[in-house]
């Protein structure tokens, strides 16, 4: 009996048989014919545009910033001397009030006092009495010694020298009770040490106090003071007054005309600045530094002045605010040939890009000084280089950009460029001065 091929068992068996050759002879095909591609050779057209800037040296003006709180340069506790009822209160005796030196803030009730004076007086005429008739009767002894002819001379209890010295001190002593006395009168006058402002109020007036009451907190209004830490790298470029050579005579003069307090060439101005109740600015000087690090930040503390800042005409901005916050701009010293770039062109505080001959290249910098806006650079880059100024991210060295504003007959790209000095030749050749040698 033949087998049909045809049957459908065979075309079972047959099939996997064909598509195992089919797949091996398209294998076959494929390695013997593998895809090539036509690379395209990478494109030199600019892709992308920049904005950058030519660095020039300059001299640059170094300001260093800072902050504190307001304080006054005197601050005193009004305190009462002698006791008694509050019969009168100066309109100015007010939290807030403004007082001259000398004015009478607070009168206590004084008669009791000028009842002591007037027993005081009286206490010192008695004595002054005995001390004439204690004369007198030295001088009878002294008659009857030499009426009796005795030629020795007398000792001092014939003569009643001990009677005598004793009425002269109590002569004395009732004398310095009456000026006890006559003192504590004028301490019923509260009379202001010097010119100022009340910053708290304690008593009113029908209040009976007693000696030592607190009165008032009151500071002075001849200028103001703010104390401001200095960040230990911006110390070489400031003006510090530091030197004792005319200590004395900057304290005498202070106290006098803080306007000729000390020589200016120590002395740094600077511009306090609030935003407390709007704008306000007020001018003021670093009039001297702590003697001291301060242990906690570690660095050092300057003090600045404002001097009269609650006269209108001498200070424009409103009236400054004890324990206000405030910033300060401190004028410091002046760098010659300094490259200054702005510190939103560097990246991650290390690098920055320019553009050399169409490429945008990347240069690691070293900073000799930086704020929040500018920074000056002493190695990196030199004068002449083109800062780009966009903002990149991450981007290769060598990649093709445009400058903009500038036409490809102008672009860096179709001039050949100078080959760039090495990093040590920076100073030479652009005529930079290194930080550290500053202007005085």
């Amino acid at each position: 009996m033949s087998k049909n091929l045809t049957s459908p068992n065979y075309k079972k068996m047959f099939l996997p048989v064909i598509i195992i050759i089919a797949t091996i002879a398209l294998m076959m095909v494929i390695f013997k014919n593998p895809p090539t591609g036509n690379r395209a050779k990478p494109s030199k057209a600019p892709q992308m545009t920049v904005v950058t800037t030519t660095l020039t040296p300059q001299t640059y003006q170094v300001m260093v910033r800072s902050f504190g709180t307001v304080k006054p340069r005197t601050q005193s506790v009004l305190f009462a001397q002698v006791s008694g009822q509050i019969n009168y209160v100066s309109k100015q005796f007010r939290a807030g009030g403004f007082f001259e030196q000398g004015d009478i803030l607070i009168q206590l009730d004084d008669r009791d006092h000028r009842a002591e004076v007037k027993i005081a007086q009286a206490s010192l005429m008695s004595t002054k009495q005995s001390l004439q008739e204690e004369d007198a009767r030295v001088k009878q002894a002294k008659a009857d010694w030499k009426r009796l002819g005795n030629g020795n001379a007398p000792n001092a209890l014939v003569l009643r020298q001990p009677q005598y010295e004793a009425a002269k001190a109590q002569v004395l002593s009732a004398e310095a009770q009456l000026d006890k006395m006559k003192l504590s009168l004028e301490r019923t006058k509260i009379v202001a040490p010097y010119a100022g402002r009340i910053l708290k109020k304690n008593v009113d007036i029908g209040q009976v106090i007693s000696s030592n009451t607190q009165l008032a907190d009151i500071f002075a209004v001849d200028y103001v003071e703010i104390r401001l830490p200095i960040k230990n790298k911006d110390l070489p470029l400031m003006k510090l007054p530091e030197e004792y050579r005319n200590a004395h005579e900057k304290s005498e003069s202070s106290d006098i005309n803080n306007d000729d307090a000390s020589d200016n060439s120590l002395i740094s101005n600077v511009v306090i600045s609030s935003d407390l109740m709007g704008d306000q600015v007020w001018q003021g000087k670093i009039v001297r530094t702590e003697s001291a690090i301060d242990t906690i930040s570690q660095q050092l503390y300057v003090v600045a002045q404002i001097i009269r800042p609650y006269d209108g005409e001498y200070n424009q901005g409103a009236q400054i605010k004890m324990g206000q916050y405030v910033t300060a701009q401190i004028t410091g010293r002046e760098v010659e040939n300094a490259l200054v770039i702005p510190s939103s062109a560097i990246y991650q505080g290390s690098y920055v890009y320019i553009v050399e001959n169409g490429l945008l290249m990347r240069k690691e910098i070293t900073l000799g000084w930086q704020n929040g806006t500018e920074s000056i650079v002493t190695q990196g880059l030199i004068a002449g280089d083109e800062l780009v100024l966009t903002s990149l991210g991450q981007v290769s060295s060598g990649t093709p950009v445009a400058i903009a504003g500038q036409t490809p007959s102008k672009n860096k790209s179709n001039s050949p460029k100078e080959p760039r000095q090495k990093p040590g030749q920076v100073a030479k050749q652009a005529n930079t001065t290194p930080i550290a040698k500053v202007n005085n």
